[in-house]
């Protein structure tokens, strides 16, 4: 197929593409390189540097290529931050994706898959988090994704265009050539590894006294590659669905760290501080909706495979793309 990828530069997005050319599909990034990378874009691949929140930009682009899909990873997704300026949130993550439907519709396009997040769920009622849980997001970033959600419904409706919301919480690990590299890290993972790679002194646990085994935070981390997989699977689909992401269990922070440690060989400084507000104890995507309706068979559940990815990247890209 011909697919049109919006944040294909992005950590998440230059992985998707990757797999999507190797599978032998046609790719076009979209992307205005204020997170990503230049260098995250597979050179097989050619990009346009545009902004979602320019509709002249975007419509050109779609007449230009002329896809059969599109793939919509372009969006802000720091929670602290869209607590502090939801306009950026609003404005990206909901005007921009409304241009970009506004795109597809006047170039013809009818298949999209969509970036969502399990923060559209906000705290959620029972763990593992399933499809027929309440969507009731507690910050502006979950509340754009799923406003998102909700405009795909009418644009299904009244244009036609036939969507896949795929939600997940923590994606994580490398390919052999792509890896994680964010201008703001707040992920736990490479947060973790740049203090074994000298780059940061230690790492931070919020909150020690939680009701889990070990007191801190348990979270699911999902591999890049098989939330890639997903993805692809979603280009089959024949009509709109909406499904979680995960692995089905959860790991704590002390987890993370000590496989880390496990995985490099290395002892890593840890300073303790108190809980975040507003920090669940245990985030979990239920996944069994999308294994039986597509066939998603993920391949890299085990924790130290996913962290073994993210090392041999980190090592090889010390200081990530370097721009």
């Amino acid at each position: 197929m011909k697919i049109f990828v919006t944040g294909g530069a992005g950590y998440i997005g230059s992985i998707c593409v990757e797999q999507l050319l190797n599978l032998g599909h046609e790719v076009t990034v979209f992307d205005n390189l204020t997170e990503g990378h230049r260098k995250a874009v597979d050179p097989r691949a050619p990009l346009i540097v545009g902004d979602l929140q320019k509709p002249e930009e975007i419509a050109d682009a779609m007449r230009q290529v002329g896809p059969e899909a599109v793939m919509h990873f372009a969006a802000n997704a720091l929670v602290g931050e869209s607590m502090v300026n939801p306009s950026k949130y609003f404005r990206n993550n909901v005007y921009g994706g409304v241009n970009l439907l506004d795109a597809m519709v006047a170039a013809g396009v009818k298949k999209f898959v969509f970036s969502s997040t399990c923060a559209t769920f906000g705290p959620p009622e029972r763990n593992p988090i399933d499809e027929t849980l309440p969507q009731q997001p507690i910050n502006p970033y979950g509340e754009s994704k799923l406003l998102f959600e909700k405009i795909l419904r009418w644009y299904d409706e009244i244009h036609g265009i036939k969507h896949v919301a795929l939600r997940y919480f923590n994606a994580a690990g490398a390919s052999e050539i792509y890896g994680e590299d964010h201008r703001t890290e707040t992920h736990i993972i490479p947060n973790v590894l740049r203090v074994v790679l000298g780059q940061k002194e230690n790492v931070e646990i919020y909150g020690t006294d939680y009701e889990t085994p070990d007191g801190t935070c348990i979270r699911d981390y999902i591999h890049i590659l098989d939330l890639a997989q997903a993805h692809i699977l979603a280009l089959g689909m024949k009509e709109s669905a909406r499904y979680n992401l995960g692995t089905g269990g959860g790991t704590s922070v002390r987890e993370i760290i000590a496989t880390c440690e496990k995985v490099t060989g290395k002892k890593i400084a840890v300073v303790e501080k108190p809980r975040r507000p507003g920090d669940p104890p245990l985030l979990i995507a239920a996944s069994d909706k999308i294994k039986r309706e597509l066939g998603w068979n993920p391949q890299y559940q085990s924790i130290e495979k996913i962290i073994e990815s993210a090392w041999a990247w980190h090592t090889k890209h010390p200081n990530g793309y370097g721009d």
